[in-house]
């Protein structure tokens, strides 16, 4: 090769630039800055705005629980609410209203108090939940599997805890359809008496013999309530077969008045009362049928108060009851035979034992 050609050669490669690795590197790991702060700047932005639509979307989800549970407390309608609300629907008419019927208040404050406990709650977790899946997506971790495992747990508990999730639903459903509350006295089959305590899972009933049944709500196929809206009073009599029964009725409808009549028993009755002239017919008794509307739990006190009045009634009309003819007869004529003995005979009042 000859020299002027070696020289060229050896000019046009020092013309050719080369790469330098200083420079290269720095470029990555200026991209890697980058990348760095972008990811820090924006992932914790992405999980505040999370966290704060959460927790707005809570606080307004319990804002109205609270207000459908206050309106469930004072028995008045969410739509009654400007011109729609009705004229009786003041401060003073609640108020008036809940003190002539305290029992139904209490009943359903306890109702609303249940119910936005219940929501509350599930709220809570359903916007938590959403929430924590959502931040967890944002950090870039695969929720699908929580996602599964959450679905075969629940599917599981489902399966495992049949009985009680009924008593749960069974328990929210009678506390929206205010089947019975504290206080009502009720007949669930198995069990029957007092209410004195209504959860979501059981209900604690006092029977009159003193015992307290826990009965699931789930395992109440039907539900009598004997308190609630009214009641009625009715006071069965059997009297002698032989018996005048207009009499009888007369008797009977006496008896009712003088109950009505009552300054206190009195206030609990609600119509007039209605008899039954035959409601069954024996060989030995005819049986009558004293009936009459009352409060609610009070139809125990007035039926009391009506077997009083015609108890005495029919005796004082001398109408037997039935297989009772031959004892009322010996019972009147003793009573008889006591009071002439003790009448005074004519001519010897006032005189001496030795006059006499």
């Amino acid at each position: 090769m000859s020299a002027p050609l070696a020289g060229v050669r050896a000019d046009a490669l020092a013309a050719v630039p080369t790469p330098s690795p200083t420079s290269d590197a720095l470029d990555a790991a200026t991209e890697v800055a980058q990348k760095s702060w972008a990811w820090l700047l924006d992932t914790p932005l992405r999980i505040g705005l999370i966290v704060v639509v959460g927790a707005i979307s809570l606080a307004v989800l319990r804002r109205v629980i609270r207000k459908v549970t206050e309106h469930i407390a004072d028995g008045s309608s969410l739509l009654d609410r400007g011109p729609l609300r009705p004229l009786g629907a003041s401060e003073v008419g609640s108020a008036l209203l809940k003190a002539a019927n305290p029992l139904a208040s209490a009943r359903r404050a306890q109702r609303a108090r249940t119910i936005g406990s219940v929501l509350r709650s599930g709220a809570t977790l359903l916007v938590g939940g959403t929430v924590a899946i959502l931040v967890l997506d944002t950090l870039g971790v695969n929720v699908a599997p929580f996602l599964a495992s959450a679905g075969v747990l629940g599917v599981a508990i489902g399966f495992g805890a049949q009985s009680l999730v009924k008593d749960f639903l069974s328990g929210l459903f009678m506390l929206l359809e205010d089947q019975y509350g504290v206080g009502d006295v009720i007949d669930v089959g198995p069990a029957s008496g007092t209410v004195e305590a209504v959860a979501l899972r059981v209900t604690k009933i006092r029977d009159g013999d003193g015992t307290l049944w826990y009965v699931p709500n789930g395992t109440m196929l039907r539900v009598g309530n004997k308190t609630q809206g009214w009641a009625k009073a009715v006071v069965e009599i059997d009297v002698d077969y032989f018996a005048d029964l207009d009499e009888v009725r007369g008797v009977l409808e006496q008896a009712a008045a003088r109950v009505a009549q009552d300054p206190v028993i009195g206030t609990y009755l609600d119509g007039e009362p209605t008899i039954t002239s035959i409601e069954r017919l024996s060989a030995e008794a005819v049986t009558l049928k004293l009936a009459v509307r009352t409060a609610p739990s009070m139809q125990w006190e007035v039926a009391r108060a009506l077997r009083v009045q015609a108890r005495a009634g029919l005796e004082q009309a001398g109408v037997p009851l039935a297989g009772q003819l031959d004892r009322l007869t010996a019972h009147r004529q003793s009573h008889a035979a006591a009071a002439t003995v003790e009448a005074p005979v004519p001519g010897t009042q006032g005189a001496s034992p030795e006059d006499r």
